[in-house]
């Protein structure tokens, strides 16, 4: 017999996870379906090689889940301050939390870390039932449910199944969603370093000719580095031995941070934007990877995916009298809610790689210029601070 739920949600990564716990008081019944189980956290000592940018909202939303305040704070990095240089040597934009009445833009924490956080509350969590490992076989829509079925043949049926199952999205392309990608042709190379000198709570970018290079503090005085370059500069910098790749981030870096010490193997991901045309239809919605990607460059991909899950908690846990928690009438107000700040994401994170990724005097000297104009400007720089912050 089938296992009936209210919601399933198909990917229990950070997004689908923090979702199921949030709708701990939506009175709902909800499982998460996740092929491969977390992954064991970085031991004492050692890096994630893959970490976020967790805006303070993002914490606040990660604390409200019950996930947040069990991360060991000591392996938490506070971002204070951000500085941000052109290609031009001359050309810079600083963000400040001081200077815009916060304590910080950004906590840096390791994507294990984080991971086994949220699963350690799944499995206390007494409304969400688990099933992994487990991976979808098939999918059917009805009028008033839909039915899962598992590869080992487990029958679930629910009102409601969220799409959490990263860009890919099996469950998406069931659903005929059309999701457009585009691939920049870049790798995003990451390895972590020792710093040399106190990085001081301050992350640091560059928008270079071969790419932007991002050096993001973490605990104990080490950074993270993320450099995202066109795939053979990326594998010129991944066939590197650790001490020459340190060195190579130190000279494009200028030494801000002294001298970099390996810590762990580089590693690198592809680079890409998708566009989903559309987030919900009766019975599914979309959230995190499975309804958007983004350019890393800004460090949000992981925020709006979980702006995603805090926004379709709320729509479900205020229903009112809708009983029917798969109604498209009532996914609707989720994916209206999500839509502008989805496009606004995409539209920046494009444009600026558009923007640096282009090799035309006239346009450097504007996108130069136009770091010194912001600058110049406090009162739109807290303004984008404010925004980067939700």
């Amino acid at each position: 017999m089938p296992r009936n739920f209210d919601i399933i949600i198909v990917g229990g990564g950070l997004v689908g996870a923090s979702l199921a716990l949030a709708l701990r008081s939506a009175d709902l019944s909800v499982a998460v379906v996740e092929p491969d189980p977390p992954i064991t956290p970085a031991a004492e000592g050692t890096r994630d090689n893959r970490v976020y940018a967790i805006s303070p909202g993002s914490a606040d939303f990660l604390s409200a889940c019950g996930i947040w305040q069990t991360l060991p704070q000591e392996r938490l990095a506070r971002v204070e301050a951000m500085q941000i240089y052109g290609d031009d040597d001359s050309s810079r934009l600083d963000f400040s939390a001081y200077d815009a009445g916060l304590r910080e833009l950004a906590f840096i924490a390791g994507n294990s870390l984080l991971q086994q956080a949220a699963w350690q509350r799944l499995r206390d969590s007494g409304h969400v039932q688990v099933f992994s490992p487990a991976r979808c076989g098939a999918v059917r829509w009805n009028e008033d449910h839909a039915g899962l079925t598992l590869e080992d043949g487990t029958e679930l049926t629910a009102r409601l199944l969220v799409g959490a199952d990263g860009a890919g999205s099996w469950l998406r392309t069931q659903a005929g969603i059309v999701a457009r990608p585009r691939d920049y042709g870049q790798l995003g190379v990451v390895a972590n370093f020792a710093a040399g000198r106190p990085h001081q709570g301050i992350a640091y970018q560059w928008f270079r000719r071969d790419g932007v290079l991002a050096l993001l503090p973490l605990a104990d005085n080490h950074v993270s580095m993320v450099w995202s370059t066109v795939e053979p500069r990326a594998r010129e910098l991944l066939a590197l031995t650790p001490r020459e790749l340190a060195d190579a981030v130190g000279l494009a870096s200028c030494r801000t941070v002294g001298e970099l010490q390996p810590v762990t193997l580089p590693a690198a991901f592809p680079l890409r934007m998708q566009h989903v045309e559309n987030i919900v239809k009766s019975r599914i919605a979309l959230v995190g990877d499975a309804a958007h990607s983004v350019h890393p460059l800004a460090g949000q991909g992981v925020n709006l995916g979980f702006r995603d899950a805090r926004e379709l908690a709320r729509v479900l846990s205020g229903r009112g009298a809708q009983s029917d928690c798969g109604d498209y009438a009532l996914l609707r107000r989720y994916e209206r809610a999500r839509k502008e700040d989805i496009l606004a994401m995409q539209l920046m994170t494009d444009t600026l790689q558009k923007l640096f990724n282009n090799d035309a005097v006239w346009l450097a000297r504007a996108r130069n210029m136009g770091l010194r104009l912001v600058n110049w400007q406090p009162q739109l720089k807290n303004l984008l601070v404010r925004q980067a912050v939700a």
